[in-house]
C-alpha cells in the first residue's frame, strides 16, 4: 500500500525547543507517522484515500531527551493514536 503523508501545519505550542527546530521535528513527526501508518491497519476511510483536516490527539509525556526527533516521534505516536479511533 503506497501512503502519501502531508502536513500542512503542525503548531507547536508549549514545546522546549528552539524557532529553527520546528522543521525537524515536522519532518520527524512526518516519517514516524507514515512508518506506523504504514505498519498498522488504516481505518475503512483512510485506506479509501480520505483526508482528515485535524486530528485529536492524546498528550505526551516530555522525557529528559527533548530533540526534535524525539519530539517528533512522540508527536507521530499521538497522532497515530488519534488517527486510529
Amino acid at each position: 500500500m503506497r501512503i502519501n503523508l502531508h502536513i500542512e501545519r503542525l503548531v507547536l505550542d508549549g514545546l522546549p525547543i528552539e524557532r529553527h527546530q520546528g522543521p525537524l521535528v515536522k519532518a520527524a513527526v512526518e516519517r514516524e507517522l507514515g512508518r506506523l501508518l504504514a505498519a498498522n491497519e488504516l481505518s475503512r476511510d483512510l485506506s479509501l484515500g480520505g483526508a482528515q483536516p485535524f486530528v485529536r490527539a492524546p498528550g505526551i509525556q516530555l522525557a529528559g531527551n527533548n530533540s526534535p526527533r524525539r519530539l517528533g516521534e512522540q508527536i507521530a505516536r499521538a497522532l497515530h493514536g488519534g488517527i486510529n479511533k
